[in-house]
């Protein structure tokens, strides 16, 4: 999977933990899906999941890893070993993201432009389509020149970047899932389930801003472009209440209130914009209130410190760890400590790096 800031993969089994301690929690709706870890995995442990996110790429994984049935597979590969075949024929994300920006070298831009114009022509189903682009996104991350972010590219090339661009058929799961595309608020209202996953975003950092190349890789539209970055002009526009310190407590609040589900787990870092306490206060109008913080490194980027444009680093490091909060919320008292008991009792993160 993608490289991706604020990832699960480290917490996989405490959440698995938690919601096979919850009585019923059959059909579980992840309503940040990000890349679908969680759900990818919830699916494959037997629960049906609905995942949901309002980016994109985002619901494009997701359509791949949770909704996407593995007899699909034959079907893929065959369009995998054709897609193999194109010829490299430089484009838009060329120009963009390996020429006026350079997070991709340009023979690998090539590559993935032809492969992406190939893919928009063919007549595929739904889930083959998205299996396809996530194969393409992949293969773009493999060689790509951040340290796991868009918000700017490495100062020299990275080792991988002079690799070659190589797809590879996306490890599917047998289960069930639906994945959506919409603002979270919305499908809380809308979705019913027996218990729901909340992941939001937490501080200023737009998981728009910081993928903004697998948007356009996904949304194919060749948008207007601006900065060092090359961002997308939207994302000037699109922006989430989740990650304003003035919207945020509303907005958590509201998808809390209409959630349809008996039961909720919560993931936040002590680096969002609301306290341990807020989150509390908010989750107890659903019942009772657990809270397990585990501790991890921070994202490597915070590790490499902040640099000015010409490439000196500015500033200090305040600190290089982190902790993570589970929050298991129930109206009965007993499942909740179940839960909290299942996560503690694992051991902790130790891996350094996360992908989600």
């Amino acid at each position: 999977m993608i490289k991706y800031l604020g990832s699960k993969r480290l917490l996989l089994p405490h959440l698995e933990a938690a919601f096979a301690a919850l009585p019923g929690a059959e059909r579980v709706l992840d309503l940040f899906s990000g890349t679908a870890r969680v759900g990818r995995a919830l699916k494959a442990a037997g629960h049906e999941v609905i995942a949901n996110d309002a980016m994109s790429y985002a619901a494009t994984l997701a359509r791949c890893y949770v909704e996407a049935d593995p007899r699909c597979l034959p079907d893929v590969e065959r369009a995998l070993a054709e897609l193999a075949a194109v010829p490299p024929r430089a484009g838009y994300f060329t120009r963009t993201f390996c020429e006026e920006a350079r997070f991709f070298h340009p023979k690998n831009g090539a590559r993935v432009d032809a492969i992406r114009e190939a893919i928009e022509a063919r007549d595929d189903d739904p889930q083959v389509r998205a299996v396809l682009l996530v194969a393409l996104m992949e293969a773009a991350d493999r060689v790509d020149s951040t340290t796991g972010v868009q918000m700017a590219y490495l100062k020299k090339w990275a080792k991988r970047a002079h690799n070659d661009l190589a797809l590879r058929v996306p490890a599917l799961v047998a289960g069930r899932g639906v994945a959506l595309q919409g603002d979270a608020r919305a499908v809380a209202r809308e979705v019913e389930a027996d218990a729901a996953y909340l992941d939001p975003p937490y501080n200023q950092h737009s998981y728009l801003g910081n993928y903004h190349v697998w948007e356009t890789l996904v949304r194919w539209d060749a948008p207007e472009a601006y900065g060092v970055a090359r961002k997308r002009v939207d994302c000037r526009e699109r922006k989430s209440p989740f990650n304003s310190k003035r919207k945020i407590r509303a907005a958590f609040a509201e998808v809390v209130a209409a959630l349809r589900v008996k039961h909720v787990v919560v993931s936040f870092s002590d680096e969002g914009y609301l306290s341990r306490e807020e989150v509390v206060e908010l989750l107890a109008q659903r019942g009772h209130v657990g809270v397990v913080a585990l501790d991890f490194d921070r994202y490597v980027g915070a590790k490499i410190g902040i640099h000015d444009p010409s490439g000196k680093k500015v500033g200090r490091v305040s600190h290089t760890r982190n902790k993570e909060m589970l929050f298991v919320v129930s109206p009965d008292r007993d499942a909740v400590e179940r839960a909290c008991a299942a996560v503690a009792a694992l051991p902790p993160p130790t891996r350094r790096g996360r992908r989600r």
